[in-house]
């Protein structure tokens, strides 16, 4: 998992402009809206890399690799977070959210499930 806040990338007068993806081959873009509760993804995809950029609300994100602990993370309105092949990830939203996935792989329009594995077992937050 990698999270960062793009940066800025024009501002003038006019408003801003702001690049979210820069030298990736997309195949598919993805606009989700979740209401606040919703739980999106506890699977993983082989040979599928996705960016989650969250448009407004909080997403709270579950990311697990093989032989690894879970790792929870807050991704706010502005940040990008990527999902790499064999990485197992769900989403909750904490309140009503709206996010683009970009994809890049086999995972979009009628391939949608293609690459698709869902967990036997729901990713659950770390013990606090």
């Amino acid at each position: 998992m990698h999270l960062n806040t793009p940066e800025i990338s024009f501002e003038d007068d006019r408003g801003i402009i702001k690049d979210i993806l820069i030298h990736e081959p997309v195949d598919a873009i993805t606009l989700i809206q979740s209401k606040k509760g919703v739980v999106r993804g506890n699977h993983f995809h082989k040979d599928t890399t996705q960016w989650v950029y969250v448009l407004s609300g909080q997403l709270q994100y579950l990311t697990q690799k093989e032989n690894e602990p879970v790792i929870e993370q807050l991704v706010n309105s502005g940040d990008l977070i990527v999902a790499e092949p064999m990485e197992k990830h769900a989403l909750i939203a904490t309140e009503d959210t709206e996010f683009f996935v970009f994809t890049k792989g086999p995972r979009g329009g009628d391939s949608y499930e293609d690459d698709t594995y869902r967990l036997v077992t729901p990713l659950e937050p770390p013990a606090k």
